[in-house]
C-alpha cells in the first residue's frame, strides 16, 4: 500500500521532514516515490508546505495519509480556502477605488482606428 508520510532529513537535534509518497513496506528514511512537501517543526509559523494538487492525485489513486500528514492536509486546505477569499476581497476593493486604465486607453484607440482607415481610402 502507498502512504503519504514524513521522512526525516535533518541533522541531530535539528529535525526537518519531507512529506513523501512511499510504499509502506520501505523504511521511514528509505526509498520514496515522490516528494510532495516539507515540514520544519522548529519554525514557529507556517512551518509546512504541501503541493495540494499532488496530494489530491495520490489520495485519488488510493494512497493513505499518516495521521500527521492528514492533519497537515486539513490545515493546508483550510488555509487555501481562506486565502483566495481574502485575495478576492482585496482585488474587489482595488477595482472599486480605481477605474481600469487599460479600458480607458483602449476606448480612444478604438475611436482613432476608423478615422485612420477613412484617410487611407
Amino acid at each position: 500500500m502507498v502512504k503519504l508520510r514524513l521522512r526525516r532529513v535533518g541533522n541531530r537535534n535539528r529535525p526537518v521532514y519531507r512529506v513523501v509518497v512511499a510504499d509502506q513496506r520501505l523504511p521511514r528514511d528509505g526509498r520514496f516515490i515522490e516528494e510532495i512537501g516539507t515540514y520544519n517543526p522548529l519554525q514557529k509559523d507556517n512551518n509546512f508546505r504541501l503541493d495540494l494538487d499532488r496530494v489530491d492525485y495520490w489520495l485519488g489513486v488510493g494512497a493513505q495519509a499518516s495521521d500527521t500528514v492528514a492533519s497537515f492536509i486539513k490545515k493546508a486546505r483550510k488555509a487555501a480556502d481562506e486565502s483566495p477569499a481574502e485575495a478576492n476581497s482585496e482585488d474587489s476593493k482595488l477595482a472599486e477605488s480605481e477605474p481600469a486604465p487599460a479600458a480607458e486607453e483602449a476606448a480612444p484607440a478604438a475611436e482613432e482606428a476608423p478615422e485612420a482607415k477613412k484617410s487611407e481610402e
